[in-house]
């Protein structure tokens, strides 16, 4: 049985963080140098991590499955980055970003966490800046910031719609430097498959050379994951198409909890599907909804042109139903309110499965040129995808399945419940309650990996210095290395007829459907019914062409495939025994009389954290129950 600590340090709120910095045992620079720490993703948090540990000293190794850091999925971060400066005069502080986060995650987050977010995110913006991080500034010179949903002040720094781009262009920077120095030794096209554990430690994982097939060793002395979310496991969504659960899931497999893994959040401005073919969908920053306004027809099957839709004419719901925050509504919020307006038959476009985001009003009023500068990549990307010009007309958009809220459970340390493996950004549950605020995720995943991870890591590896290097002959390593290799050969030797994506397109349709943006409780039962259906025809007639030993993207994609099914599964457990609607988790059976999500805090404050007990066996089910200290846990409402 896992016990949960999640080790909060006593005090104040605000001072929580700097006292407990203050407690951590340190390791002086001789000894980081006998110290090895292997980073498993180089997305901004991982890249981030990498570089903060090798800038210390460490020796790390970092390892990525693409051909460069450059491609992580942290490049479609297109709006922005959150951070509590109040350049705006706008009465913003640190307290009032902790607090429209708590909110915004609907009370099931933990309030230290947050908070210290929260607080290092002043930091990460300088130290972007310092980078060299092309942030907008205003006439002045001054860095420039926008609103983003959800809150009430201007916070959140961008590059126009390129944020997350230039921020892993400034981390992958810091990462090259390191490199350069000898402190991290870089491993691209390594593919994590399974974690080494030695004596109840982290000691290292097996990976695969994607480019030459071969099975690896890599040990360290401590490991930390930074691997992104599961979020492709609705098959369409804004996620890369390289995203998937597999190293965190193997991490699960071996003893780390997996915690509130049906909070997946759904983004309200994705543009919509276009065809049967496509394998992914592509989001429209929500920074859009600063200048846009969203409305839909008031007359039913609405089929004319939205230009010869009259203003009388046109319902504002957003606008409507939450006058205090408008457009800028959560996003939960706006993706529950764009689906009902879609299933009532209000509905835009052939389908009738999207809504209109119009930016004529900004335009007469600021000028084109003015709506250029601030999103004028985003403007050109959607008329190269849709064919339309949205300076002309409106954008047509839908909600989608986006950023994982849910992850491995990690302590105030970052560390999961197995000793010595880590978890940052993404990969982790910790800051986002049920549902996360636009800007936040690249605000938590720098704030882990330059400013957090590297404090906290070092505590525990205090104890490690007398370890002396791990070795790969040891009898651990080699049973996973076997393990792995067994794995693979049943997977070849399968010999079927149907491509793994083409059960990952099935598998996602029956996530979507039963545990997707709203559920019940016999939809998720019917959706594991499915899920197992669909396995076992997985395991009976997958086909994967070519062999083993070379590069086989078919394999690499059934790989992921397979965890899916589990994942899936697990997210249907979770939302099954979470009798309450919170966030992005909206349960029919609990809502309130105008359509809102309906807590039961009684009974639900609490992070669920999912013990493995083996394949389709039932999990244990762990619970951190949530305090709240220093706000008041109330009815959220943005009206």
């Amino acid at each position: 049985m896992q016990q949960l600590n999640s080790k909060i340090p006593e005090g104040p709120l605000a001072d929580k963080w700097s006292r407990y910095k203050t407690s951590l045992r340190l390791v002086s620079p001789a000894n980081k140098k006998k110290l090895e720490i292997i980073v498993v993703g180089t997305g901004l948090a991982g890249a981030s991590a990498a570089s903060a540990l090798g800038e210390l000293g460490y020796k790390v190794k970092a390892f990525c499955f693409q051909d460069s850091p450059r491609r992580a999925h942290s490049v479609a971060a297109q709006g922005g980055i959150n951070a509590a400066k109040n350049y705006k005069n706008d009465n913003d502080s640190i307290y009032r970003l902790f607090f429209d986060t708590i909110k915004g995650g609907d009370y099931r987050a933990r309030e230290a966490n947050v908070y210290r977010a929260a607080e290092v995110s002043n930091l990460v913006i300088d130290h972007y800046t310092a980078l060299g991080v092309p942030f907008a500034r205003d006439y002045g010179g001054a860095l420039d910031t926008r609103s983003f949903g959800g809150v009430q002040v201007s916070r959140t720094f961008y590059a126009k719609g390129q944020t997350g781009q230039q921020c892993l262009l400034g981390a992958y920077s810091s990462l090259n430097r390191q490199i350069a120095k000898g402190t991290v030794k870089m491993f691209s096209r390594r593919d994590m498959l399974d974690l080494v554990i030695v004596e109840g430690k982290a000691r290292g994982i097996i990976t695969r050379n994607l480019v030459s097939g071969e099975l690896e060793r890599h040990s360290a002395h401590a490991v930390v994951l930074a691997t992104g979310g599961y979020g492709t496991v609705f098959y369409l969504s804004t996620l890369g198409l390289g995203s998937n659960a597999s190293a965190a899931w193997s991490a699960h497999k071996k003893g780390a909890l997996f915690a509130n893994p049906s909070f997946i959040q759904i983004h309200p401005t994705s543009i919509p599907v276009l065809n049967d073919y496509q394998c992914k969908l592509t989001l429209m920053s929500e920074s859009l909804r600063n200048d846009g306004r969203v409305w839909v027809s008031k007359e039913k099957g609405d089929k004319r042109h939205p230009t010869e839709i009259p203003e009388e004419e046109r319902d504002y719901y957003l606008e409507r139903r939450y006058p205090a925050f408008g457009n800028l509504v959560p996003r939960d919020v706006a993706s529950r309110a764009a689906k009902e307006r879609c299933d009532a038959g209000y509905g835009a476009g052939d389908s009738g499965l999207s809504v209109y985001l119009d930016f004529k009003e900004a335009i007469e009023a600021q000028g084109k040129k003015a709506i250029q500068d601030k999103y004028g990549n985003l403007f050109e990307m959607y008329e190269k995808i849709t064919g339309i010009n949205p300076y002309n007309q409106p954008m047509r958009i839908y909600p989608a399945g986006h950023y994982t809220m849910g992850g491995l459970w990690v302590d105030y340390n970052l560390m999961t419940t197995i000793p010595g493996l880590f978890a940052i950004g993404e990969s982790n549950f910790s800051d986002h309650g049920a549902n996360r605020l636009g800007a936040n995720s690249l605000m938590q995943c720098s704030g882990d990996g330059y400013f957090i991870l590297p404090n906290t890591i070092g505590d525990y590896l205090a104890d490690e210095i007398r370890t002396g290097k791990i070795p790969t002959d040891q009898q651990p390593f080699k049973e996973a290395e076997k393990a792995v290799k067994e794995k693979i050969q049943k997977f070849m030797a399968i010999g079927g007829r149907k491509s793994a994506s083409s059960f990952h397109k099935r598998l996602g349709k029956i996530m979507w459907d039963h545990c997707g943006m709203r559920r019940d409780a016999e939809g998720l039962k019917k959706g594991k019914e499915l899920l197992n259906e669909l396995e076992e025809e997985f395991w009976k007639d997958l086909r994967i062409p070519g062999n083993d030993r070379e590069i086989n993207q078919e394999l690499e994609k059934a790989l992921k495939v397979a965890d899916f099914f589990e994942v899936g599964r697990l997210m249907c457990e979770d939302a099954i025994q979470r009798e309450e609607s919170c966030g992005a988790h909206f349960r029919e059976e609990h809502q309130t009389e105008t359509g809102e999500a309906k807590r039961d805090d009684k009974n639900f404050a609490y992070v669920a954290a999912w013990e493995y007990k083996g394949h389709r066996e039932k999990p244990d089910m762990h619970k951190e129950p949530l305090r709240f200290e220093h706000v008041e846990i109330k009815e959220r409402s943005y009206k």
